[in-house]
C-alpha cells in the first residue's frame, strides 16, 4: 500500500491573476515629485483621441532620443524626464495628455519670466488640442501676502492655508492675455515632497475643472433643439387627443417615431460627455478635500469659489441630461398609447368586417335554401322524365295494362319522384348543417 504524501512534502504554487501586476502598480503609477523653492511650473493639458495618443508616444520617443534620455515604456501612463535645468512630467489619461515643465531658473519673483514656449526654453510637439494652460510659482514665506495678492484679479482671488498651515495657495482661475491661469504656492514649513504633492493637486484641480466644463457648451448647444423637440411632443400629444381616423393616427405615429429617433440620437451624442463631466467634477471635489483648506482673512477658499461657479454649470448639464431622459420616456409612452389606439381601431374595423361577412353568409344560406327548393322540383321533374321512359318501355313490353298509357304511368310516379327528391335534399341539408356545426359556423 502506497503511503500518502504529507502536506509538508508538497510544493505550493501560486498562479497570478493576469491583472495583478497592473492593479498593484496603479497606486504608484503617478507619484508626487518633490518641489523645492523657488520654482516655476508650467502645465499644459491637451485633449487627445486614440490616434493622437499613439502619435504622441512616437513623438515622445523622438524627443527622448534627441535629449539622450530614456523614453517611457510602451505601456506607461506616466514618465519623468530630467533635462538639466528643466524637468518634464508626462502623463497620459483616457481623453487628455499633460505636459508639466518646471525649473528653478529665474523663479525668485512670481510670473516675472516670459512664456517659455514663446522664448523657446520649452519645445515639444503638442499631442492634441490645448484645453488647460496654467503656471505655478513656488516661493518661500519671505514674501508677504499683501504683496502676492497684487499678482491676481481681486474680484476672484482665493487664498487658503494648506497642509495644516505649512503652506498657502493663491489663485484666481483667471486666464490673462498669454492664456495661463496663475497660482502661487507659498511654502512656510512644508517639506519638498509635501510641496510637490500640493502643487500636483493644484494642477489636477485646474485640469479636472476645465475638463468638467467641457460639457457646458454642449449642453447650451443642444438646449434649443431639445426645446423644439419638447414643443413637437406637446403638439403631437394635443393632436393625438383630437385625432379622427386611422390616416391621422398613422401620420402622428410617424412623427412620434421620428421624434423618438432624434431624441435617442441626441442622448447618445451627449451621454459620454455628461457622464465624464460628473466624474471630473467628483475628482475636483476630491482634490479640494485633500487640500484641507484653511480660510485666510477675508479671502474666499477654492471650494467656495468653485461651488458658486462650477457647481451651477454641472447642474445645468445634469438638468439637460434629465430633460433628454424625460423626453425619451414621454415620447415612448405616447408612442405606446398611439399604437394601442391604432390596435383598438383595427380591432373595431375587423369586428365590423366579421359582421359583414356573417351577414353575407346568412344571405348566402337563404339563397342556398331557395336553390335547394328549386332543386327539389328540378330533380322531381328529372325523375318523372325517367319514369316516362321506363313506363314507355314497360308498355312496349306489354307489362303494363293496355288501358294504362305511358303518360298516366309517369303521372302516377310523380309523387314518388317528389318524395325521393325531398329526401335527397333533406340528406344534403343534414350533412351541411353537421359540417357547419363542426366548424362552429352559424
Amino acid at each position: 500500500m502506497e503511503k500518502t504524501p504529507k502536506i509538508s512534502d508538497k510544493k505550493t504554487i501560486f498562479i497570478n491573476h493576469e491583472f495583478r501586476k497592473a492593479v498593484l502598480e496603479e497606486l504608484h503609477a503617478r507619484p508626487f515629485l518633490p518641489v523645492s523653492t523657488p520654482r516655476r511650473i508650467y502645465h499644459y493639458a491637451f485633449t487627445t483621441t486614440h490616434d493622437d495618443a499613439i502619435l504622441d508616444r512616437i513623438n515622445l520617443e523622438e524627443f527622448a532620443k534627441e535629449k539622450n534620455t530614456p523614453p517611457p515604456p510602451a505601456d506607461a501612463k506616466f514618465h519623468y524626464f530630467n533635462l538639466n535645468d528643466w524637468r518634464l512630467r508626462w502623463e497620459q489619461h483616457t481623453e487628455f495628455t499633460t505636459y508639466t515643465w518646471s525649473t528653478g531658473l529665474n523663479a525668485e519673483v512670481p510670473f516675472e519670466h516670459d512664456d517659455p514656449v514663446k522664448t523657446g526654453e520649452v519645445a515639444f510637439l503638442p499631442p492634441g488640442k490645448l484645453i488647460t494652460a496654467t503656471q505655478i510659482a513656488v516661493i518661500d514665506h519671505t514674501q508677504s501676502i499683501d504683496k502676492l495678492t497684487k499678482f491676481f484679479n481681486s474680484q476672484s482671488l482665493c487664498v487658503i492655508g494648506a497642509d495644516k498651515g505649512n503652506a498657502e495657495i493663491f489663485g484666481d482661475f483667471y486666464a490673462e492675455n498669454e492664456g495661463y491661469t496663475k497660482f502661487i504656492l507659498r511654502v512656510i514649513n512644508a517639506k519638498p515632497l509635501e510641496a510637490g504633492r500640493l502643487a500636483q493637486r493644484i494642477l489636477e484641480i485646474e485640469t479636472y475643472r476645465t475638463m468638467a466644463l467641457l460639457a457646458l457648451p454642449l449642453a447650451r448647444n443642444v438646449s434649443p433643439k431639445l426645446r423644439e423637440m419638447e414643443k413637437e411632443l406637446t403638439d403631437i400629444t394635443h393632436a393625438l387627443s383630437i385625432a379622427q381616423g386611422s390616416r391621422t393616427s398613422q401620420d402622428l405615429l410617424k412623427r412620434l417615431s421620428d421624434l423618438l429617433a432624434s431624441s435617442e440620437a441626441m442622448a447618445t451624442r451627449t451621454a459620454f460627455r455628461f457622464s465624464a463631466s460628473r466624474a471630473y467634477h467628483a475628482l475636483v471635489n476630491n482634490r479640494l478635500d485633500l487640500l484641507e483648506e484653511i480660510k485666510i482673512n477675508q479671502y474666499p477658499t477654492l471650494s467656495n469659489f468653485l461651488s458658486t461657479r462650477l457647481n451651477p454649470a454641472i447642474e445645468t448639464c445634469n438638468a439637460i441630461e434629465e430633460r433628454q431622459h424625460r423626453l425619451s420616456t414621454d415620447v415612448e409612452r405616447a408612442t405606446n398609447l398611439m399604437r394601442t389606439g391604432i390596435t383598438l381601431e383595427m380591432e373595431k374595423q375587423n369586428s365590423k368586417l366579421l359582421d359583414d361577412m356573417n351577414r353575407r353568409t346568412r344571405l348566402q344560406m337563404r339563397l342556398n335554401a331557395m336553390v335547394q327548393g328549386i332543386s327539389v322540383a328540378a330533380l322531381a321533374y328529372y325523375l318523372t322524365g325517367l319514369f316516362s321512359y321506363i313506363a314507355q318501355g314497360l308498355r312496349d313490353s306489354k307489362l303494363l295494362p293496355q288501358s294504362m298509357s305511358a303518360e298516366i304511368a309517369s303521372a302516377l310516379g310523380l309523387p314518388l319522384a317528389i318524395i325521393i327528391s325531398w329526401a335527397f335534399m333533406a340528406r344534403v341539408r343534414y350533412l351541411s348543417r353537421r359540417a357547419a356545426e363542426e366548424e362552429n359556423v352559424e
